[in-house]
């Protein structure tokens, strides 16, 4: 008859967990400090046969610290399965948007133009000139070609060249 208490009291805290009124959400770590405090408390009471409820207050202090671990870990692993699975679909995202510009661009028509050189008039006196000066005199070193950084780029229009939109790309020297 001592027991009949105990046993409502263990009955009652069951069905309040599975109470279909009850739409609170638990985290894994309250589940798992409720579950072992409970199952620590049960199992101190049984252990400790002089005094049952300090080996239940024990015993439950004990499993509701060991349950909350567990459910912390159980927790910090559904994050990181979480934020794995978002960086997979980012990175599929990405795919997906590569492969869609690349598509664009092969649909894309190619503008191929022609370039024929030109030649202009230099003045005598720009750092373009021939090698011979005005009064038929030469220079002790050549001076260097304005436009000696750049060449002319025959892949212009060409999206899947480097310098593609540029008429001209930079030397890298």
């Amino acid at each position: 008859m001592n027991k009949l208490p105990y046993l409502f009291a263990f009955i009652i805290l069951l069905t309040s967990f599975h109470a279909p009124a009850a739409h609170a959400q638990w985290s894994p770590q309250a589940k798992g400090a409720v579950i072992g405090g409970l199952g620590g408390a049960a199992a101190g009471a049984i252990i400790n046969k002089r005094n049952r409820a300090v080996g239940g207050v024990v015993g439950g202090v004990a499993g509701g610290a060991i349950g909350y671990g567990v459910g912390k870990h159980i927790d910090n692993k559904k994050k990181q399965r979480a934020a794995a699975a978002a960086q997979q679909r980012a990175v599929a995202a990405r795919e997906a948007n590569y492969r869609r510009e690349l598509a664009l661009a092969r649909n894309r028509p190619t503008v191929t133009t022609t370039r024929t050189t030109q030649t202009a008039l230099v003045p005598a006196n720009s750092l373009t000139a021939s090698s011979t000066m005005v009064g038929g005199m030469q220079p002790a070193a050549q001076p260097a070609p304005s436009n000696a950084a750049y060449l002319p780029n025959p892949a212009y229009g060409d999206a899947s060249h480097p310098y593609g939109t540029s008429e001209y790309r930079r030397k890298s020297w």
